[in-house]
C-alpha cells in the first residue's frame, strides 16, 4: 500500500512539473531583443531605422485595467479623420509594424501602434495570445476615440497573435473599429499548441495539453480553450479581411480558411503565394496592397 502511495505521489508531482515547464513556456516565451528585432527587420527591405527615426511621431501611454501601462506611438501626418490601429506579433514588438503602417500612411490613412503586455515598453507579467491583450487593444482604441473624436473612421490591423487578439477584440460587445484586418491569426489556441507539439518535440497531445489547460488557469487565470476566434467569429460584425501565406507552416493556413468561412457577413480572402509565417507583406507586397486597396474600396471604408 505504501509503495501505491509513493507511486501515486511521483505521479502526481512529475505531471505538476510538466504542467509547470510547460505553462512556463506558454506564459513567458522568449523575446526577441529590439536589435534582434531591428536586424530582422531591415532585412525584409520594408523597413528602414533611419526612416522609422525621422518620422514625426507623438508617444503616448495608456493604462491598462490589469494594473500597468502600454506604451505606444501615433504619426498623424494626414488631415483626413482616418485612423489604423496595428497589434504586432508574440516575441516581438510595435516596430515591426512599421512596414504595414507604410502602406496605410501611403494610402492616407494616419496610424497607431503600440506594445502588447510584456513586450517593448509596456508592463505586464505574462503573455496570453489574446486574452489579456484584447483588453489592452481596447484601451488604446478609446484612447484614440478620445484622442481624435467619435466620428473618425478607424481599423485594427494585427499579425499572428496580434491578428487573434484583433479578433478576439472585434468579437467584444464594446469593440468600437469599423474594420478587422486579420493577418495569419491561429483559429484555436488549444488546437495550435497540439500542432507545435507535433511539429517541435514529436510529442502528442495527451497528457501534456490537458495537464496545460488546468495549470494556466490556476497560475493566469485562463484556460487554452478560452482563447478560440473560431468559437467568437460569428459575433463579428464588421468587414474583415483575412490573410495568410500558403507556405506558413508555423500556422497553418487551414486555420484562416477555417475564420473566413465561419465569419457571416462581409468578408475578404487573401492566400499569399510566398512566405513563411508572417511574411505575407513582404514576399507579396505588390498583391498584399492591391488586396488591402480592394477591401477596403468594397466595402466602402476608404
Amino acid at each position: 500500500m505504501k509503495k501505491r502511495w509513493i507511486g501515486a505521489a511521483l505521479a502526481l508531482a512529475s505531471a505538476a512539473g510538466a504542467g509547470a515547464f510547460f505553462t512556463n513556456k506558454v506564459m513567458y516565451i522568449k523575446k526577441k531583443t529590439e536589435e534582434q528585432i531591428l536586424e530582422s527587420e531591415q532585412r525584409s527591405n520594408h523597413f528602414s531605422r533611419e526612416e522609422y527615426e525621422e518620422v514625426e511621431k507623438e508617444h503616448f501611454s495608456v493604462p491598462s485595467s490589469f494594473g500597468y501601462d502600454i506604451y505606444g506611438t501615433i504619426i498623424a501626418p494626414h488631415p483626413e479623420n482616418k485612423f489604423m490601429v496595428f497589434c504586432h506579433g508574440v516575441t516581438v514588438n510595435s516596430l515591426t509594424s512599421f512596414k504595414y503602417m507604410k502602406l496605410f500612411l501611403n494610402e492616407g490613412w494616419n496610424v497607431v501602434s503600440y506594445d502588447h503586455r510584456r513586450h517593448g515598453k509596456s508592463g505586464g507579467k505574462t503573455t496570453s495570445y489574446g486574452f489579456y491583450e484584447k483588453q489592452d487593444l481596447k484601451a488604446v482604441v478609446e484612447m484614440v476615440k478620445a484622442k481624435f473624436g467619435e466620428h473618425i473612421r478607424l481599423g485594427v490591423h494585427g499579425e499572428s497573435m496580434g491578428a487573434v487578439t484583433t479578433l478576439l477584440y472585434a468579437s467584444m460587445k464594446e469593440s468600437r473599429a469599423d474594420f478587422y484586418i486579420a493577418d495569419c491569426p491561429f483559429s484555436d489556441f488549444k488546437q495550435q499548441l497540439v500542432h507545435r507539439l507535433k511539429e517541435d518535440f514529436k510529442l502528442p497531445p495527451f497528457p501534456i495539453i490537458p495537464l496545460a489547460n488546468f495549470v494556466l488557469k490556476w497560475r493566469d487565470g485562463y484556460r487554452l480553450t478560452d482563447i478560440s476566434p473560431l468559437n467568437e467569429i460569428e459575433k463579428i460584425k464588421e468587414p474583415v479581411l483575412f490573410i495568410h501565406s500558403a507556405e506558413d507552416t508555423y500556422i497553418l493556413p487551414q486555420m484562416t480558411k477555417e475564420l473566413y468561412r465561419k465569419k457571416q457577413g462581409e468578408k475578404m480572402l487573401f492566400i499569399a503565394s510566398h512566405g513563411t509565417h508572417a511574411r505575407s507583406l513582404v514576399d507579396n507586397y505588390e498583391h498584399y496592397e492591391e488586396t488591402v486597396r480592394s477591401f477596403l474600396t468594397k466595402f466602402h471604408l476608404q
